[in-house]
Protein backbone atom coordinates (compact mmCIF):
# COMPACT_ATOMS: atom_id res chain seq x y z
CA UNK A 1 0.00 0.00 0.00
CA UNK A 2 2.69 2.24 0.73
CA UNK A 3 4.60 1.82 -2.17
CA UNK A 4 1.09 2.57 -4.46
CA UNK A 5 0.30 5.88 -2.25
CA UNK A 6 3.86 7.21 -3.64
CA UNK A 7 3.35 5.88 -6.75
CA UNK A 8 0.42 8.74 -7.01
CA UNK A 9 1.63 11.22 -5.18
CA UNK A 10 4.75 10.52 -8.20
CA UNK A 11 1.82 10.87 -10.61
CA UNK A 12 0.69 14.24 -9.34
CA UNK A 13 4.38 15.71 -8.63
CA UNK A 14 4.80 14.69 -12.32
CA UNK A 15 1.71 16.31 -13.66
CA UNK A 16 2.39 19.51 -11.88
CA UNK A 17 6.20 19.42 -12.90
CA UNK A 18 4.80 19.36 -16.56
CA UNK A 19 2.71 21.67 -16.22
CA UNK A 20 5.34 24.20 -14.59
CA UNK A 21 8.02 23.06 -15.63
CA UNK A 22 10.85 25.58 -13.92
CA UNK A 23 13.27 25.45 -11.76
CA UNK A 24 10.28 25.10 -8.51
CA UNK A 25 9.36 21.95 -9.83
CA UNK A 26 12.43 20.44 -10.42
CA UNK A 27 13.17 20.93 -6.39
CA UNK A 28 9.54 19.93 -5.80
CA UNK A 29 10.40 16.56 -7.39
CA UNK A 30 13.84 16.31 -5.78
CA UNK A 31 11.88 16.16 -2.68
CA UNK A 32 9.72 14.01 -3.59
CA UNK A 33 12.62 11.12 -4.39
CA UNK A 34 14.55 11.99 -1.01
CA UNK A 35 11.01 11.89 0.97
CA UNK A 36 10.32 8.48 -0.76
CA UNK A 37 13.27 7.18 0.37
CA UNK A 38 13.03 8.70 4.37
CA UNK A 39 9.84 7.75 4.63
CA UNK A 40 10.58 4.16 5.10
CA UNK A 41 13.28 5.56 7.83
CA UNK A 42 10.00 7.13 9.77
CA UNK A 43 7.92 3.93 9.23
CA UNK A 44 11.49 1.81 10.80
CA UNK A 45 11.01 4.42 13.38
CA UNK A 46 7.31 4.63 14.50
CA UNK A 47 7.56 0.78 14.23
CA UNK A 48 10.71 0.47 16.85
CA UNK A 49 9.10 3.39 19.27
CA UNK A 50 12.26 5.00 18.56
CA UNK A 51 10.39 8.46 16.77
CA UNK A 52 10.96 11.07 20.34
CA UNK A 53 7.54 11.80 20.14
CA UNK A 54 4.32 9.24 20.17
CA UNK A 55 2.41 9.13 16.92
CA UNK A 56 -0.70 8.20 15.75
CA UNK A 57 -0.62 4.16 15.41
CA UNK A 58 -2.50 1.72 12.77
CA UNK A 59 -0.69 4.48 10.18
CA UNK A 60 2.72 4.89 8.45
CA UNK A 61 4.83 8.13 8.39
CA UNK A 62 2.76 9.79 5.48
CA UNK A 63 5.70 12.04 4.81
CA UNK A 64 5.56 11.53 1.36
CA UNK A 65 1.46 12.46 0.54
CA UNK A 66 2.20 15.16 3.09
CA UNK A 67 5.57 16.49 2.31
CA UNK A 68 4.54 17.65 -1.21
CA UNK A 69 1.23 19.25 -0.09
CA UNK A 70 2.36 22.73 0.29
CA UNK A 71 4.86 22.94 -2.36
CA UNK A 72 2.51 21.96 -4.85
CA UNK A 73 0.47 24.26 -3.59
CA UNK A 74 2.33 27.04 -4.09
CA UNK A 75 3.70 25.56 -7.17
CA UNK A 76 0.09 25.62 -9.05
CA UNK A 77 -1.03 29.17 -6.84
CA UNK A 78 2.00 30.81 -8.53
CA UNK A 79 1.58 29.33 -12.19
CA UNK A 80 -1.85 30.46 -12.09
CA UNK A 81 -1.32 34.04 -10.38
CA UNK A 82 1.37 34.64 -12.97
CA UNK A 83 -0.97 33.86 -15.74
CA UNK A 84 -3.43 36.75 -14.82
CA UNK A 85 -0.36 39.08 -14.13
CA UNK A 86 -0.62 39.27 -10.42
CA UNK A 87 3.04 39.77 -9.46
CA UNK A 88 2.33 40.04 -6.04
CA UNK A 89 0.62 36.69 -5.63
CA UNK A 90 2.73 34.85 -7.82
CA UNK A 91 5.78 36.28 -5.54
CA UNK A 92 3.41 34.95 -2.73
CA UNK A 93 2.79 31.60 -4.39
CA UNK A 94 6.97 31.03 -4.51
CA UNK A 95 7.21 31.48 -0.65
CA UNK A 96 4.79 29.18 -0.01
CA UNK A 97 6.48 26.49 -2.01
CA UNK A 98 9.97 27.17 -0.69
CA UNK A 99 8.34 27.27 2.81
CA UNK A 100 6.76 23.82 2.24
CA UNK A 101 10.12 22.73 0.72
CA UNK A 102 11.80 23.44 4.03
CA UNK A 103 9.54 22.23 6.35
CA UNK A 104 9.66 18.76 4.40
CA UNK A 105 13.43 18.98 4.32
CA UNK A 106 13.46 20.00 8.42
CA UNK A 107 11.44 16.37 9.01
CA UNK A 108 13.49 14.71 6.72
CA UNK A 109 16.48 15.77 8.39
CA UNK A 110 15.59 14.73 12.08
CA UNK A 111 14.07 11.10 10.67
CA UNK A 112 17.65 10.73 9.20
CA UNK A 113 19.50 12.16 12.41
CA UNK A 114 17.86 9.75 15.43
CA UNK A 115 17.92 6.56 12.72
CA UNK A 116 20.73 4.55 14.28
CA UNK A 117 22.98 2.93 12.38
CA UNK A 118 22.58 6.71 10.30
CA UNK A 119 21.72 5.40 6.51
CA UNK A 120 24.16 6.45 4.45
CA UNK A 121 22.46 6.78 1.34
CA UNK A 122 19.71 8.66 2.33
CA UNK A 123 21.61 10.96 4.05
CA UNK A 124 23.30 11.47 0.54
CA UNK A 125 20.03 11.50 -1.09
CA UNK A 126 18.57 14.04 1.47
CA UNK A 127 21.77 16.51 1.40
CA UNK A 128 21.97 16.14 -2.86
CA UNK A 129 17.95 17.31 -2.52
CA UNK A 130 18.34 20.06 0.34
CA UNK A 131 21.42 21.41 -1.56
CA UNK A 132 19.17 21.95 -4.78
CA UNK A 133 16.74 23.04 -3.05
CA UNK A 134 18.77 26.19 -0.81
CA UNK A 135 20.78 26.83 -3.93
CA UNK A 136 17.28 27.55 -5.34
CA UNK A 137 15.71 29.59 -2.82
CA UNK A 138 19.25 31.52 -3.04
CA UNK A 139 18.89 32.38 -6.32
CA UNK A 140 15.24 33.19 -6.32
CA UNK A 141 14.41 34.77 -3.09
CA UNK A 142 14.76 38.32 -1.86
CA UNK A 143 16.59 39.18 1.76
CA UNK A 144 12.98 39.75 3.27
CA UNK A 145 11.32 36.72 1.37
CA UNK A 146 14.24 34.61 3.13
CA UNK A 147 13.49 35.70 6.40
CA UNK A 148 9.86 34.58 6.15
CA UNK A 149 10.72 30.74 5.32
CA UNK A 150 13.14 31.10 8.10
CA UNK A 151 10.81 32.58 10.81
CA UNK A 152 8.21 30.07 9.33
CA UNK A 153 10.40 26.98 10.12
CA UNK A 154 11.45 28.61 12.98
CA UNK A 155 7.68 28.54 14.45
CA UNK A 156 7.14 25.27 13.17
CA UNK A 157 10.38 23.80 15.39
CA UNK A 158 8.81 25.64 18.74
CA UNK A 159 4.80 24.69 17.83
CA UNK A 160 6.30 20.87 16.90
CA UNK A 161 7.95 20.31 20.29
CA UNK A 162 5.10 22.02 21.78
CA UNK A 163 2.13 20.32 20.50
CA UNK A 164 3.44 16.91 19.96
CA UNK A 165 4.38 16.31 23.36
CA UNK A 166 1.11 18.15 24.78
CA UNK A 167 -1.31 16.12 22.78
CA UNK A 168 0.92 12.73 22.16
CA UNK A 169 -1.10 9.87 19.21
CA UNK A 170 -3.08 12.72 17.79
CA UNK A 171 -0.73 12.69 14.41
CA UNK A 172 1.21 11.06 12.05
CA UNK A 173 4.79 12.53 11.33
CA UNK A 174 3.14 14.10 8.15
CA UNK A 175 -0.29 15.02 9.59
CA UNK A 176 1.57 17.14 11.84
CA UNK A 177 3.47 18.57 9.21
CA UNK A 178 0.41 19.62 6.84
CA UNK A 179 -1.59 21.04 10.75
CA UNK A 180 1.34 22.11 12.21
CA UNK A 181 3.06 23.95 9.34
CA UNK A 182 -0.15 25.59 8.11
CA UNK A 183 -0.60 26.88 11.85
CA UNK A 184 2.88 28.39 11.73
CA UNK A 185 2.61 29.57 8.00
CA UNK A 186 -1.10 31.11 9.21
CA UNK A 187 1.01 32.96 12.74
CA UNK A 188 3.77 34.00 10.59
CA UNK A 189 1.30 36.14 8.03
CA UNK A 190 -0.87 37.44 11.00
CA UNK A 191 2.59 38.91 12.71
CA UNK A 192 3.70 40.31 9.22
CA UNK A 193 0.75 41.87 8.51
CA UNK A 194 -0.08 43.32 12.18
CA UNK A 195 3.26 45.02 12.05
CA UNK A 196 2.30 46.60 8.39
CA UNK A 197 -1.06 47.57 8.40
CA UNK A 198 -2.37 49.80 5.40
CA UNK A 199 -5.60 51.07 6.06
CA UNK A 200 -7.99 49.92 2.92
CA UNK A 201 -5.09 46.91 1.86
CA UNK A 202 -6.50 43.60 2.38
CA UNK A 203 -9.89 41.79 2.36
CA UNK A 204 -11.69 41.44 5.69
CA UNK A 205 -12.66 38.63 5.54
CA UNK A 206 -9.04 37.29 5.14
CA UNK A 207 -8.44 38.49 8.26
CA UNK A 208 -10.79 37.16 10.04
CA UNK A 209 -9.41 33.59 9.36
CA UNK A 210 -6.20 34.52 10.17
CA UNK A 211 -7.04 35.58 13.84
CA UNK A 212 -9.71 32.83 14.28
CA UNK A 213 -6.90 30.43 13.93
CA UNK A 214 -4.43 31.95 15.83
CA UNK A 215 -6.82 33.10 18.30
CA UNK A 216 -7.83 29.26 19.11
CA UNK A 217 -4.42 28.05 18.81
CA UNK A 218 -3.15 30.39 21.53
CA UNK A 219 -6.42 30.00 23.36
CA UNK A 220 -5.55 26.46 23.55
CA UNK A 221 -2.03 26.45 24.25
CA UNK A 222 -2.77 29.18 27.43
CA UNK A 223 -5.52 26.87 29.10
CA UNK A 224 -3.04 23.45 28.20
CA UNK A 225 -0.55 25.13 30.48
CA UNK A 226 -2.42 26.37 33.10
CA UNK A 227 -4.35 23.25 33.66
CA UNK A 228 -1.27 21.44 34.74
CA UNK A 229 -1.35 23.38 37.43
CA UNK A 230 -5.00 22.76 38.32
CA UNK A 231 -7.93 20.58 38.34
CA UNK A 232 -9.75 21.32 35.05
CA UNK A 233 -12.77 19.81 35.87
CA UNK A 234 -13.82 21.78 39.16
CA UNK A 235 -16.42 24.59 39.01
CA UNK A 236 -13.49 27.45 39.86
CA UNK A 237 -11.39 26.08 37.13
CA UNK A 238 -14.56 25.89 34.80
CA UNK A 239 -15.65 29.58 35.44
CA UNK A 240 -11.96 30.57 35.38
CA UNK A 241 -12.21 28.72 31.97
CA UNK A 242 -14.62 30.96 30.64
CA UNK A 243 -14.04 34.18 32.11
CA UNK A 244 -10.52 34.24 30.87
CA UNK A 245 -11.81 32.80 27.26
CA UNK A 246 -14.35 36.00 27.53
CA UNK A 247 -11.01 38.31 28.56
CA UNK A 248 -8.56 36.85 25.71
CA UNK A 249 -11.53 37.10 23.52
CA UNK A 250 -12.52 40.67 23.74
CA UNK A 251 -9.42 41.85 25.60
CA UNK A 252 -6.52 40.36 22.68
CA UNK A 253 -8.63 39.21 19.57
CA UNK A 254 -11.18 41.65 18.91
CA UNK A 255 -8.58 45.12 19.34
CA UNK A 256 -6.14 42.56 17.46
CA UNK A 257 -8.53 42.16 14.43
CA UNK A 258 -9.86 45.71 14.85
CA UNK A 259 -6.12 47.13 14.16
CA UNK A 260 -6.08 44.63 11.10
CA UNK A 261 -9.27 46.01 9.49
CA UNK A 262 -9.77 49.28 11.22
CA UNK A 263 -13.33 49.08 11.83
CA UNK A 264 -15.52 47.06 14.63
CA UNK A 265 -15.21 43.72 14.26
CA UNK A 266 -18.70 42.89 15.96
CA UNK A 267 -20.67 44.93 13.80
CA UNK A 268 -18.69 44.55 11.29
CA UNK A 269 -19.68 40.69 11.26
CA UNK A 270 -22.97 41.31 11.76
CA UNK A 271 -23.21 44.21 8.85
CA UNK A 272 -21.44 40.86 6.57
CA UNK A 273 -23.90 38.07 7.50
CA UNK A 274 -27.08 40.02 7.45
CA UNK A 275 -26.21 42.36 4.09
CA UNK A 276 -28.76 40.64 1.46
CA UNK A 277 -31.90 38.37 1.34
CA UNK A 278 -29.83 35.48 0.51
CA UNK A 279 -27.37 35.51 3.13
CA UNK A 280 -30.37 35.73 5.40
CA UNK A 281 -32.38 32.79 3.90
CA UNK A 282 -28.87 30.82 3.83
CA UNK A 283 -28.13 31.41 7.37
CA UNK A 284 -31.45 30.24 8.49
CA UNK A 285 -30.94 27.32 6.23
CA UNK A 286 -27.61 26.37 7.41
CA UNK A 287 -28.99 26.61 11.14
CA UNK A 288 -31.69 24.01 10.12
CA UNK A 289 -29.22 22.01 9.01
CA UNK A 290 -26.86 22.01 12.31
CA UNK A 291 -30.15 21.41 13.93
CA UNK A 292 -30.33 17.92 11.97
CA UNK A 293 -26.52 16.88 12.89
CA UNK A 294 -27.16 17.60 16.14
CA UNK A 295 -30.88 15.74 16.48
CA UNK A 296 -28.89 12.56 14.66
CA UNK A 297 -26.12 12.94 17.31
CA UNK A 298 -29.08 12.58 20.09
CA UNK A 299 -30.57 9.59 18.29
CA UNK A 300 -28.08 7.63 17.67
CA UNK A 301 -27.30 8.00 21.71
CA UNK A 302 -30.51 7.05 22.71
CA UNK A 303 -30.06 3.73 20.37
CA UNK A 304 -26.84 3.12 22.12
CA UNK A 305 -28.36 3.48 25.89
CA UNK A 306 -31.47 1.55 25.13
CA UNK A 307 -29.09 -1.54 23.37
CA UNK A 308 -26.02 -1.49 24.48
CA UNK A 309 -23.55 0.57 26.25
CA UNK A 310 -20.77 -0.95 23.79
CA UNK A 311 -22.75 0.17 20.58
CA UNK A 312 -21.03 2.05 18.41
CA UNK A 313 -22.05 4.41 14.96
CA UNK A 314 -21.98 2.38 11.42
CA UNK A 315 -19.98 3.37 8.74
CA UNK A 316 -22.79 4.87 7.21
CA UNK A 317 -24.01 6.41 10.39
CA UNK A 318 -20.96 8.64 10.51
CA UNK A 319 -21.16 9.44 7.11
CA UNK A 320 -25.00 11.15 7.30
CA UNK A 321 -22.70 14.04 8.83
CA UNK A 322 -21.25 13.97 5.20
CA UNK A 323 -24.51 14.00 4.03
CA UNK A 324 -25.13 16.86 6.09
CA UNK A 325 -22.13 19.54 5.16
CA UNK A 326 -22.71 18.33 1.46
CA UNK A 327 -25.73 20.16 1.67
CA UNK A 328 -24.55 22.92 3.44
CA UNK A 329 -21.77 23.75 1.47
CA UNK A 330 -23.19 23.49 -1.93
CA UNK A 331 -25.64 26.26 -1.79
CA UNK A 332 -22.90 28.44 -0.37
CA UNK A 333 -20.76 28.03 -2.99
CA UNK A 334 -23.38 28.70 -6.07
CA UNK A 335 -25.06 31.95 -4.00
CA UNK A 336 -22.58 33.15 -1.52
CA UNK A 337 -18.58 31.96 -1.20
CA UNK A 338 -17.76 34.93 0.95
CA UNK A 339 -20.13 34.03 3.47
CA UNK A 340 -19.28 30.26 3.50
CA UNK A 341 -15.73 31.62 3.85
CA UNK A 342 -16.72 33.36 6.99
CA UNK A 343 -19.35 30.70 8.32
CA UNK A 344 -16.59 28.27 7.94
CA UNK A 345 -14.47 30.45 10.15
CA UNK A 346 -17.20 30.61 12.74
CA UNK A 347 -17.62 27.33 12.18
CA UNK A 348 -13.82 26.07 12.87
CA UNK A 349 -13.61 28.77 15.72
CA UNK A 350 -16.45 26.98 17.83
CA UNK A 351 -15.79 23.37 16.64
CA UNK A 352 -12.10 23.59 18.56
CA UNK A 353 -13.71 25.22 21.53
CA UNK A 354 -15.94 22.36 21.93
CA UNK A 355 -13.02 20.38 22.08
CA UNK A 356 -11.32 22.21 24.91
CA UNK A 357 -14.68 22.15 26.64
CA UNK A 358 -15.02 18.69 26.15
CA UNK A 359 -11.37 17.91 26.81
CA UNK A 360 -10.76 20.10 29.87
CA UNK A 361 -14.24 18.81 31.24
CA UNK A 362 -15.46 21.93 31.70
CA UNK A 363 -18.67 22.38 33.32
CA UNK A 364 -21.55 22.16 32.73
CA UNK A 365 -21.13 20.50 28.90
CA UNK A 366 -17.57 18.70 29.37
CA UNK A 367 -18.85 15.43 30.55
CA UNK A 368 -21.74 15.28 28.25
CA UNK A 369 -19.79 16.13 25.18
CA UNK A 370 -17.04 13.66 26.36
CA UNK A 371 -20.51 11.06 26.60
CA UNK A 372 -21.96 11.89 23.28
CA UNK A 373 -19.27 11.80 20.60
CA UNK A 374 -17.88 8.93 22.20
CA UNK A 375 -20.29 6.61 20.00
CA UNK A 376 -18.24 8.02 16.92
CA UNK A 377 -14.72 7.64 17.72
CA UNK A 378 -12.72 5.34 15.18
CA UNK A 379 -9.25 3.58 15.01
CA UNK A 380 -7.74 7.77 14.05
CA UNK A 381 -8.94 8.73 17.29
CA UNK A 382 -6.66 7.49 19.35
CA UNK A 383 -5.43 10.65 20.77
CA UNK A 384 -6.29 12.55 23.72
CA UNK A 385 -8.39 14.75 21.55
CA UNK A 386 -11.19 14.28 18.60
CA UNK A 387 -10.07 15.24 15.51
CA UNK A 388 -11.92 13.80 13.15
CA UNK A 389 -14.99 15.93 12.70
CA UNK A 390 -12.43 18.80 12.58
CA UNK A 391 -10.61 17.55 9.85
CA UNK A 392 -13.78 16.87 7.54
CA UNK A 393 -14.19 20.76 8.09
CA UNK A 394 -11.05 21.56 7.10
CA UNK A 395 -11.44 19.63 4.43
CA UNK A 396 -14.65 21.23 2.87
CA UNK A 397 -13.10 24.20 3.94
CA UNK A 398 -9.56 24.95 2.34
CA UNK A 399 -9.87 24.87 -1.07
CA UNK A 400 -13.04 27.53 -0.60
CA UNK A 401 -10.03 29.58 2.05
CA UNK A 402 -6.67 28.67 -0.32
CA UNK A 403 -8.62 29.89 -3.70
CA UNK A 404 -6.65 32.84 -5.06
CA UNK A 405 -9.51 35.21 -6.01
CA UNK A 406 -6.82 37.81 -6.66
CA UNK A 407 -5.88 35.50 -9.27
CA UNK A 408 -9.33 35.24 -10.77
CA UNK A 409 -10.60 38.41 -11.97
CA UNK A 410 -14.47 37.35 -12.68
CA UNK A 411 -14.74 35.48 -9.65
CA UNK A 412 -13.56 31.91 -11.02
CA UNK A 413 -10.59 30.22 -13.04
CA UNK A 414 -10.90 29.04 -16.36
CA UNK A 415 -11.47 25.34 -17.23
CA UNK A 416 -10.47 23.01 -14.80
CA UNK A 417 -9.38 25.15 -12.30
CA UNK A 418 -13.70 26.35 -11.79
CA UNK A 419 -13.94 23.56 -9.73
CA UNK A 420 -11.36 24.41 -6.94
CA UNK A 421 -13.70 25.83 -4.60
CA UNK A 422 -15.71 22.32 -4.62
CA UNK A 423 -12.61 19.88 -4.24
CA UNK A 424 -13.35 19.45 -0.63
CA UNK A 425 -17.42 18.89 -1.92
CA UNK A 426 -15.90 16.58 -4.50
CA UNK A 427 -13.17 14.59 -2.70
CA UNK A 428 -14.38 14.15 0.71
CA UNK A 429 -18.51 15.30 0.69
CA UNK A 430 -19.56 12.88 -2.32
CA UNK A 431 -16.07 10.75 -2.99
CA UNK A 432 -15.13 9.51 0.40
CA UNK A 433 -18.68 8.87 1.55
CA UNK A 434 -20.12 7.05 -1.69
CA UNK A 435 -16.88 5.03 -1.20
CA UNK A 436 -17.52 4.33 2.23
CA UNK A 437 -20.81 3.30 2.06
CA UNK A 438 -21.21 1.27 -1.08
CA UNK A 439 -17.97 -0.40 -0.62
CA UNK A 440 -18.84 -1.39 3.46
CA UNK A 441 -22.17 -2.68 1.96
CA UNK A 442 -21.58 -3.87 -1.27
CA UNK A 443 -17.82 -4.77 -1.87
CA UNK A 444 -15.98 -8.19 -2.29
CA UNK A 445 -13.03 -6.99 -4.32
CA UNK A 446 -10.44 -5.66 -2.20
CA UNK A 447 -7.53 -3.72 -3.68
CA UNK A 448 -4.10 -5.66 -2.56
CA UNK A 449 -3.07 -5.01 1.25
CA UNK A 450 -5.76 -2.58 2.25
CA UNK A 451 -9.28 -2.90 3.54
CA UNK A 452 -10.73 -0.77 0.69
CA UNK A 453 -12.76 -2.02 -2.13
CA UNK A 454 -12.65 -1.92 -5.96
CA UNK A 455 -15.87 -1.51 -6.07
CA UNK A 456 -16.42 1.46 -3.55
CA UNK A 457 -13.77 3.36 -5.38
CA UNK A 458 -15.46 3.07 -9.19
CA UNK A 459 -18.84 3.76 -7.22
CA UNK A 460 -17.07 7.42 -6.17
CA UNK A 461 -15.24 8.25 -9.43
CA UNK A 462 -18.92 7.61 -11.20
CA UNK A 463 -20.56 9.40 -8.48
CA UNK A 464 -18.11 12.49 -8.72
CA UNK A 465 -18.24 12.72 -12.32
CA UNK A 466 -22.46 12.99 -11.73
CA UNK A 467 -21.51 15.75 -9.37
CA UNK A 468 -19.24 17.91 -12.18
CA UNK A 469 -22.41 17.46 -13.82
CA UNK A 470 -25.01 18.49 -11.87
CA UNK A 471 -22.34 21.30 -10.61
CA UNK A 472 -22.42 22.28 -14.25
CA UNK A 473 -26.55 22.71 -14.57
CA UNK A 474 -26.58 24.73 -11.26
CA UNK A 475 -23.48 27.00 -10.96
CA UNK A 476 -23.47 29.34 -13.97
CA UNK A 477 -20.06 30.66 -12.88
CA UNK A 478 -18.15 27.14 -13.52
CA UNK A 479 -16.97 26.72 -17.52
CA UNK A 480 -14.70 23.79 -17.85
CA UNK A 481 -13.45 24.53 -21.48
CA UNK A 482 -13.58 20.91 -22.64
CA UNK A 483 -11.43 20.20 -20.07
CA UNK A 484 -13.16 16.88 -19.08
CA UNK A 485 -10.27 14.33 -19.63
CA UNK A 486 -7.97 16.07 -16.70
CA UNK A 487 -11.19 16.31 -14.26
CA UNK A 488 -11.60 12.52 -15.15
CA UNK A 489 -7.55 12.12 -14.60
CA UNK A 490 -7.59 14.38 -11.45
CA UNK A 491 -10.80 12.35 -9.64
CA UNK A 492 -9.88 8.76 -10.59
CA UNK A 493 -6.26 9.77 -8.99
CA UNK A 494 -7.63 11.28 -6.08
CA UNK A 495 -10.18 8.37 -5.46
CA UNK A 496 -7.49 5.36 -5.34
CA UNK A 497 -5.45 7.87 -3.62
CA UNK A 498 -7.98 7.59 -0.51
CA UNK A 499 -7.97 3.76 -1.33
CA UNK A 500 -4.31 3.41 -0.29
CA UNK A 501 -3.65 6.16 2.12
CA UNK A 502 -4.00 5.72 5.55
CA UNK A 503 -3.42 9.64 6.47
CA UNK A 504 -6.93 11.38 7.58
CA UNK A 505 -8.63 11.37 4.26
CA UNK A 506 -10.45 13.77 5.20
CA UNK A 507 -7.80 16.35 4.67
CA UNK A 508 -5.46 15.02 2.36
CA UNK A 509 -7.45 14.27 -0.68
CA UNK A 510 -9.23 18.15 -1.41
CA UNK A 511 -5.93 19.19 -1.22
CA UNK A 512 -4.45 17.23 -3.97
CA UNK A 513 -7.71 17.26 -6.38
CA UNK A 514 -7.14 21.24 -5.14
CA UNK A 515 -3.55 20.69 -7.21
CA UNK A 516 -4.85 18.82 -9.74
CA UNK A 517 -7.48 21.21 -10.99
CA UNK A 518 -5.32 23.99 -10.35
CA UNK A 519 -2.77 22.73 -12.43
Amino acid sequence: PVLVESLLVFIVVLSVHAAVWDRFSWCALALALQAFYVQFKWDRLLQLGGAVFQFRGAANSGLLPASMVIPLLGLVMKERCRAAGSVYFERFGIVVASTGMLLALFLSVLAVGITKPVPTNTCILTGIAGSVIIYTMKQSLTVSEVIEVLEVLLIFVYLSMILLYLLPRCFTPGEALLVLGGVSFVLNQLIKRSLNVIEGRGDPIDFFLLVAVVGVVLLGLFFTVLFIFMDSGTWISSMFFHMMTAVLGLGVIMPWLYRLIQRNPLFWLLQFLFQTQTRVYLLVYWTFLAASACGVVFYQNTKRSSESKKHQASTITRKYFHFIVVATYVPGLIYDRQLLYVAAVLCLAVFIFLEYVRYFRIKPFGQTLRHLLSLFLDERDSGPLILTHIYLLLGMSLPVWLFPRSCAPKGTLPGAGALVPYSGVLAVGVGDTIASVFGSTMGEIKWPGTKKTFEGTMTAIFAQIIAVALILIFDSSVNLNSSYAWILASVSLVSLLEAYTTQIDNLLLPLYLQIMLMA
